[in-house]
């Protein structure tokens, strides 16, 4: 999909902010499993130095998590919007949004240190949003992008590159991705680093033959797929049915992911029903709260 009309500065405006997004929605065949809620080592007897240096010891993915809200047993759901930072018009009304949300910034948007900062002031977690090969050679996914055909040194430089952008973000998802995520040997290489440097991945699964939560779980990286994406239809209906699509998944396993992106019509329905999540019955949580790794 294209972005809104004034979205992107006039030097962007041959950048699709996505692929076409599936309507596809992807339903876990078993309930999903879930780490422990937030369990840091630094524990409140501790002295604050010592609870300071434990978290700090943590992998980047539990030492930048927001912590879970209680659920009470209710069924989970984490709302994550992509392709910020480009949009501050639209990235500012995203992270005024009630919280905890997890707010997925495109890794060659300008600023970043200031608006994550913002972002994670507000409460919510930040992942990093990573360019990755899409199908069709017609979208350009941005720059240093994850493609099939680099090699594993050039994969690596490229993935640097976007990690060195901002800190304090828990993990990656895949911004397009539709090839690369289908490329066994690519994200072979993609999950290592991540492995190494511990840090999560959730998978935004552009394609239905991706194989990105799979190496993920057998590399020992925190996972989460995507449930739902929320906009392929770009207006306030259509996205509220979407929602209405992520309650029912979480009412049967107990945990929904939903995507969203930086449109008014996404941004219009999302200010409503997040008003209204608890009363009807679910908690929201920050996507790190639903992720598990080797064995799931």
């Amino acid at each position: 999909m294209l972005p809104e009309p004034g979205a992107i500065p006039p030097s962007m405006k041959a950048r699709a902010y996505e692929e076409a997004l599936p309507d596809s929605i992807y339903e876990p065949p078993v309930p999903r499993p879930t780490r422990p809620a937030q369990p840091p080592p630094a524990k409140a007897r501790l002295p604050a130095g010592q609870q300071v240096a434990a978290l700090a010891a943590l992998p980047p993915w539990p030492r930048y998590a927001v912590p879970t809200p209680d659920t009470g047993g209710w069924p989970m759901i984490a709302v994550v919007i992509d392709d910020l930072g480009i949009d501050r018009r639209r990235t500012a009304r995203a992270i005024g949004l009630k919280g905890p949300l997890t707010l997925s910034f495109l890794t060659y948007a300008d600023g970043l240190a200031e608006q994550t900062a913002v972002a994670r002031a507000a409460g919510h977690e930040l992942m990093l949003h990573v360019g990755m090969e899409p199908a069709s050679a017609s979208v350009d996914p941005g720059p240093n992008v994850l493609t099939s055909d680099a090699g594993a040194d050039e994969l690596r430089r490229r993935l640097d590159w976007g990690l060195a952008r901002f800190d304090g973000y828990v993990g990656i998802n895949n911004h397009m991705g539709s090839k690369f995520t289908a490329d066994a040997e690519g994200v072979g290489v993609l999950m290592t680093e991540l492995k190494r440097r511990g840090l999560m991945f959730l998978d935004s699964r552009t394609t239905g033959r991706t194989v990105a939560a799979k190496l993920a779980r057998r590399a020992g990286v925190p996972v989460v797929e995507r449930n739902v994406f929320l906009d392929n239809v770009g207006d306030v209906d259509a996205v509220k049915a979407r929602l209405a699509e992520v309650e029912r998944i979480a009412r049967r396993s107990g945990s929904a992911v939903a995507i969203g992106h930086p449109r008014d019509a996404t941004l219009t329905a999302l200010a409503g029903w997040l008003g209204d999540l608890e009363r009807r019955g679910f908690v929201l949580v920050p996507v790190s709260a639903l992720a598990s790794a080797s064995g799931s």
